[in-house]
């Protein structure tokens, strides 16, 4: 009996602890503070990139193998990636089966051909014999009968003309063999080319065969270091790989003196990303260096890369420094600077909160206040306020407790509209067929910024009001 109620008395002490912690926890609630930022500020697109040489020399191999009717090759050995070879030394060695099999087709054909040869050669020879012995035959025939027609001289006017008859016979039959032998012999010369021929062809194609074998011992052309080539679908070749005869381009020798970060920017971005935009580069084998480059191409046409359903664009960025440790397929992390703005107000992306198309923030004077601003570019952290927001404001980062049903506090009507929009307008009262043209061209600057290239920057997309806070508030 008198451990039960030690029991309870204890438990009575555990819940009252707990109603108070729950009191005091409820009484001091946090705030998470912000201050606006004044100074410049820069759009970017944030993207991981590979690095790569920005020239190479290409290793192949067999050339001719399209002729062979050798489609793919695979690859029995290969160097190590990274090795350096000089020129001349042994690289890659290609599997030999199907060559092999289309050399012993080719001797069998050759050994045909060779056989066909010597049977025409012989055929028309005693085709060109039998004609010589029968013209020599025709030609004494025709002699006889020439006898036979002088001996007759004195015969009987029937027997005298049936002798000049068989003569006249004999001599045709003559003349006639004399040319059937000359058409023969235009006939066994025909063939014999033909057969000839064939021949030929038949030693050619075992010799190219052959010779194509050398190939099949892929050496380097040039000094470098090896790296794989990656196929269509942007895996590495390595022993057991296939090359086709279309490109038969086994791995590269690349030139280490000017290297570019090869990345894909999302097809959301892309429109932002122009040529000459300048680059932060990050290695992540040494977060600690970084370096500087240039975007230099842009991909027309989109891809979808493997595992994933988003469509990106090739873009190739060219590092601006000269160093000897950079080496083809390092990561890097990439920060294209897309728009920049000089002397302007800024605030957290937390701060920011939209609702019916109209942006506003919670301002902390005595109490929440909520203040309509007008935004301007955007990044991934922070965005520019153009108009209803003082330098030394402070900023709720969460809706602040009851903050919801305060009375919104609205821009002045000359201070909801862009300068340039109010210019705009006014320009379309007085020329109405130029409206459509001119308000497009201004929404596309509001995306692009100033010069162009972005006004909005990421701002088409809402920003970021969750109420979840952000760290870098103060209490």
């Amino acid at each position: 009996m008198k451990r039960n109620r030690i029991w309870l008395i204890a438990l009575g002490l555990l819940l009252a602890s707990s109603l108070l912690l729950l009191r005091r926890g409820s009484s001091d609630t946090v705030e998470l503070l912000a201050s606006p930022t004044f100074g410049d500020f820069r759009a970017t697109v944030a993207t991981t990139g590979e690095l790569q040489a920005k020239s190479s020399v290409k290793i192949y191999g067999p050339s001719n193998a399209r002729q062979a009717r050798i489609h793919e090759m695979s690859i029995l050995r290969l160097v190590p990636e990274g090795t350096v070879v000089s020129k001349g030394e042994f690289v890659a060695e290609l599997d030999r089966s199907d060559l092999n099999n289309k050399i012993k087709d080719a001797e069998i054909d050759l050994q045909k051909a060779e056989s066909q040869f010597t049977q025409t050669r012989l055929d028309t020879s005693l085709t060109l014999s039998k004609a010589r012995e029968d013209r020599v035959s025709l030609r004494y025939a025709m002699e006889e009968a020439r006898l036979r027609s002088e001996e007759s001289i004195y015969e009987p006017p029937s027997v005298r003309r049936k002798a000049e008859i068989d003569y006249e016979k004999a001599k045709r039959n003559f003349d006639q063999s004399l040319a059937n032998y000359s058409t023969q012999v235009q006939q066994a010369v025909a063939k014999m080319q033909e057969v000839q021929a064939s021949l030929t062809k038949s030693v050619r194609a075992k010799e190219e065969l052959q010779d194509l074998g050398s190939e099949f011992t892929i050496t380097a052309p040039e000094n470098g270091m090896v790296i794989y080539q990656r196929d269509w679908r942007g895996q590495k070749l390595t022993s057991g790989g296939k090359i086709n005869a279309w490109d038969p381009v086994v791995a590269t020798l690349p030139d280490l003196s000017i290297m570019e970060s090869r990345t894909y920017v999302n097809e959301v971005d892309i429109q932002r990303v122009k040529q000459g935009q300048p680059v932060q580069v990050g290695l992540d084998a040494d977060p600690s260096r970084k370096l500087t480059g240039v975007v230099t191409e842009i991909a027309n046409i989109g891809e979808q890369r493997p595992n994933s359903d988003a469509k990106v664009f090739e873009v190739k960025i060219e590092i601006t420094e000269a160093d000897s440790t950079l080496r083809p397929a390092m990561t890097t992390s990439n920060v294209i600077t897309v728009a920049e703005l000089a002397d302007v107000l800024y605030v957290p992306l937390e701060t920011v909160h939209t609702t019916d198309s109209l942006s506003f923030v919670f301002v902390k004077e005595g109490g929440p206040v909520r203040r309509e601003v007008r935004l301007g570019l955007m990044n991934e952290n922070e965005v520019v306020i153009e108009a209803g927001l003082e330098r030394n404001a402070t900023l709720y980062l969460a809706t602040p407790e009851g903050g919801e049903d305060t009375e919104l506090v609205r821009l002045p009507e000359d201070e909801r509209v862009r300068p340039q929009e109010t210019q705009t307008a006014a320009r379309t009262d007085d020329d109405p067929e130029s409206e459509s043209s001119t308000v497009i061209g201004e929404q596309d600057g509001r995306r692009r910024g100033p010069g162009n290239e972005g006004q909005r920057g990421q701002g088409d997309r809402p920003a970021r009001g969750d109420g979840q806070g952000s760290r870098r508030g103060t209490r």
